[in-house]
């Protein structure tokens, strides 16, 4: 059978939890499986040692590692890489063929027929029937109470009166009433408008209480809801041995609640032919994996069984006729009105019932928290998915069919299809905003407030005139009006970026990398940057990752602004604190009128092509300019930086604010053929000038004149050094290196002169300041000993990247501690000398040293600036180790590495 491969959302949908994902994820490149390959519908591969079969009809799962995880993480990683890459088309070994056998055999082997004893089965039913009548019995006893006292009270008593009631319930055998009246103890006084939703939950109860009483007139289905609401089991047999519904079933969507006893996933299915929802429940004890074979964005054939009700909805998958597959879109998307006449059917056929699921067609979100379909009827977000930021970056308000359950608290979305692609809804955010109306009539909720021994009901009971009011307020129900859709997302101008990238982003802002969350901020950087270079827009889908991303980080936001694209833009307009991608966005408003942020983004690109418009521009609008922006703005004339620059420059030294100064000083001391260059190297030939002899005569400036603080003259010297000697070194930090001969020459003149020290360390940051590679190699190799170690620090990052990887590779060989501190500050990729030396460093300190953590620290280090075709030694290093009678503390950070450098070796693959 043909499987369409999945996608990396589907896989990751069957995960027992986020860590087997994370896991899974590391294991998905190639370097961790020996072998690997497809036997008509079983997936198999060898993870090191482990035998892994995944059979894609089921699915179903085998694998040889000890994890309890259903699947496993070596399972899942074979399926990412399925999904990703594929796998090879190698023989398939005896196991997979034995497990293919196996399956086969079972699903042909009869069920052996059960014998139970009917008279035995009898009296346990007889016995439960008189438990449970006696527990509604006490049960309407005690609403009758909760009515006539008023339920003022509950806002006092909290939750123990309830809490005492499900006990007894409990104890009558009816587990599902007992829950319900347990949690109006999470209700009672708490929260707006708690008064209306106890009233609602009483009264249901109420008429669940008189289903049961006239149990044997209910029609079936009737009588099935309410025996199920009680809390009668249905045997799993039972519902199997049921009429079985052949179709075309699509996983809609997926919703997990977990109350801390018990984790409940709820599956939502559609059949194509019989338009049936069909809702699979799953549970696990918490700390336990969940049973994953519903691939939500995947269709499959096969008949399905439904537990009795009177709106029957939950129900057993009872047979697969085929492997699960992907889907464009779903069938059957209706408009907003048509889904609530389904919802107030099922509402009329069991008003117990709170949410259902609906399918819609063509909608899109407003600005105030709505769904709008194409005919302007809306209807309300729940709390928490009030701000659907992932289906406007997905569909860009764009219309698009969406899969939701709708409750009285609003639509809470499960996923949505936009051209042919499943997004999964976002997770629920924090909403200060939603709010939450009655449904009880006002004259109603005031009787049961005060209590009818105070406010006598002029009918029988207040509770059944409450229930027929909140199930036709609840069935009743229709769209809203008057919510303007959001405007449609601008069309995007450039080609988006390989889908394989795109996934790779996701797994990246999805903390799907190995190494951890720093690891994954580091990649990050690296992909955009790639992903700059290579042109496009990064999948919309993963922009609002993207934006909080690069608002907690700003050193990623201009490669950000690069791939965001219009729809980022557009994105980050309705949203305050995405802003940040406006003001690194080129905008084509008026320099007047603009932002700061956009305005200095403006600004800078307009110096890019043209610095002398860029110039004009600001020397027109500083006057009006504030304390606060001008230094901004100052800074941004580095872009394009030329000696055109040197007047306005020169006239921001007399600026009021000492930020506006400092900026004009760091640009002005770095452009050749400055004023300040100028004076400076008057002042420091002055100072320092051979004598006939050839020797260096020192003159050190006698006062900090009023023209020195001009010029950025600290009046503070360094600590431990005379105000000379601190006036001498800062008018050489200053001065031009091309004021003096040659750097080898002018450190043999100062050597054992009695200014030495003042000489080097002028000569160190004037380096430093213009960025004089020549300058600060020699400074370093001739007198590093002599510098104070901010200074030597600072020329290092001078150095070209080949000459810094050469220290740090000497020093590792000489196993001196600077040698971290170099890696540590090294530009870019190794080169290949460092990153040889680093990888013997690792074999030997993994197999020799006593403290794991530095071989750690040096493959962090590694695992981002090694080139990623290092990953095949590295990874054969790792196997290596842990053959060897190592400590695996020492094999692991080792493992790491291979899969990080695994990891950026096809990240940057897929940018070719």
């Amino acid at each position: 059978m043909v499987v369409e491969r999945w996608s990396l959302s589907q896989v990751e949908a069957l995960a027992p939890d986020p860590a087997s994902v994370k896991a899974a994820r590391s294991l998905s490149g190639e370097g961790s499986w020996s072998a690997s390959g497809r036997l008509d519908d079983i997936l198999w591969g060898l993870c090191r040692s482990y035998q892994v079969c995944v059979d894609l009809a089921g699915p179903a799962f085998r694998c040889s590692c000890p994890s309890r995880k259903i699947p496993c993480k070596h399972t899942l990683g074979l399926l990412m890489r399925w999904a990703s890459s594929d796998v090879s088309s190698a023989p398939a070994p005896a196991f997979a063929h034995e497990w293919q056998a196996a399956r086969a055999a079972a699903a042909a082997r009869p069920k052996a027929a059960s014998t139970p004893d009917p008279e035995a089965a009898a009296r346990r039913a007889e016995q439960r029937a008189a438990r449970v009548a006696g527990g509604m019995a006490e049960l309407s006893r005690w609403l009758d109470d909760q009515v006539r006292q008023g339920l003022a009270g509950a806002q006092r008593t909290g939750p123990q009166p309830f809490d005492a009631m499900a006990a007894r319930l409990i104890d009558a055998q009816a587990p599902a009433a007992a829950g319900a009246v347990r949690r109006l103890g999470t209700i009672a006084g708490i929260g707006p408008h708690w008064a209306d939703r106890l009233l609602g939950e009483l009264a249901l109860l109420q008429l669940l209480i008189d289903g049961y009483e006239r149990l044997p007139d209910l029609p079936p289905g009737l009588a099935a809801t309410v025996r199920s609401r009680i809390g009668f089991p249905v045997a799993t047999d039972d519902v199997l041995a049921g009429p079985r519904v052949t179709d075309r079933w699509q996983v809609l969507g997926q919703v997990e609640v977990d109350d801390g006893a018990l984790t409940t996933r709820r599956t939502w299915l559609r059949g194509v032919a019989t338009g049936r929802f069909a809702l699979v429940l799953a549970f696990a004890a918490p700390g336990q994996p969940m049973v994953a074979d519903l691939v939500p964005g995947t269709e499959f054939r096969g008949d399905l069984t439904f537990y009795p009700g009177a709106a029957p909805l939950r129900a057993l998958v009872a047979e697969r006729a085929s492997a699960a597959e992907p889907f464009p879109a779903p069938d059957g998307a209706i408009p907003l009105a048509e889904a609530l006449g389904g919802w107030a059917t099922t509402v009329a056929a069991e008003p117990w019932r709170y949410d259902a699921p609906v399918l819609l067609a063509g909608v899109t979100p407003s600005d105030d928290g709505w769904l709008v379909d194409e005919s302007g009827a809306a209807l309300p977000l729940a709390s928490g998915h009030r701000e659907p930021w992932w289906l406007l970056a997905a569909a860009g308000a764009s219309p698009a069919t969406v899969a939701a359950e709708w409750s009285p608290s609003g639509l809470r979305p499960l996923a949505a299809w936009v051209d042919g692609l499943y997004v999964r809804a976002g997770l629920p955010l924090p909403d200060a905003g939603a709010t939450r109306h009655p449904e009880l009539p006002p004259d109603l909720l005031a009787a049961a407030l005060v209590g009818t021994n105070r406010r006598p009901w002029p009918t029988a009971s207040l509770l059944e005139d409450a229930a027929v009011a909140l199930a036709r307020h609840r069935a009743g129900v229709t769209p809203g009006a008057g919510h303007a859709p959001v405007p449609a997302a601008p069309a995007e101008p450039t080609p988006p970026l390989p889908a394989a990238a795109g996934a790779r982003l996701v797994r990246i802002l999805g903390d799907g990398v190995p190494g951890g969350a720093q690891i994954a901020n580091e990649l990050l950087s690296q992909w955009l940057e790639a992903a700059a270079a290579k042109g496009g827009h990064a999948p919309p889908v993963a922009l609002p990752a993207l934006l909080d991303a690069g608002r907690r980080n700003s050193l990623i936001r201009p490669a950000m602004a690069r791939v965001a694209g219009r729809r980022g833009a557009w994105l980050a307009g309705m949203r305050g604190d995405w802003r940040w991608l406006r003001d690194e966005t080129v905008s084509s408003l008026d320099w007047e009128t603009g932002t700061i942020g956009e305005r200095l983004g403006y600004l800078i690109e307009v110096r890019r092509a043209d610095p002398a418009r860029g110039l004009s521009l600001l020397e027109a609008s500083w006057p009006q300019e504030s304390s606060d922006d001008r230094a901004r703005f100052v800074a941004a004339l580095g872009t394009g930086l030329s000696l055109d620059d040197d007047a306005f420059l020169e006239q921001t030294l007399d600026d009021r604010r000492k930020e506006v100064r400092e900026a004009a000083l760091d640009l002005l001391r770095g452009l050749p053929g400055s004023s300040l260059g100028k004076r400076m190297a008057s002042r420091a030939a002055a100072a320092v000038r051979l004598d006939p002899r050839g020797r260096l005569v020192v003159t050190p400036p006698e006062d900090l004149d009023a023209g020195l603080r001009r010029d950025g003259v600290a009046a503070t010297p360094a600590r431990g050094l005379g105000v000379s000697a601190w006036l001498l070194e800062e008018v050489l930090a200053g001065a031009p290196l091309d004021t003096w001969s040659d750097p080898v020459t002018m450190l043999r003149l100062a050597r054992g002169n009695d200014w030495e020290s003042a000489l080097l360390q002028g000569w160190a940051k004037a380096a430093v300041a213009q960025n004089d590679a020549g300058w600060a190699t020699v400074l370093l190799q001739e007198a590093a000993g002599s510098l104070r170690e901010s200074v030597r620090w600072d020329l290092h990052l001078v150095l070209p990247a080949d000459e810094l990887g050469r220290l740090a590779a000497e020093a590792l060989r000489q196993e001196d501690p600077m040698a971290h501190r170099l890696l540590s500050i090294h530009p870019g990729r190794w080169p290949e000398e460092l990153s040889i030396t680093v990888l013997e460093t690792i074999a030997h300190r993994a197999r020799t040293d006593r403290h794991s953590w530095q071989l750690g620290e040096l493959c962090r280090s590694a695992a981002l600036a090694m080139p990623p075709a290092y990953a095949d030694l590295v990874g054969r290093l790792a196997v290596q180790l842990d053959q060897e009678p190592a400590d695996q503390s020492r094999v692991r950070p080792v493992a790491e590495l291979a899969r990080t450098l695994t990891f950026r070796h096809e990240m940057f693959q897929e940018f070719e």
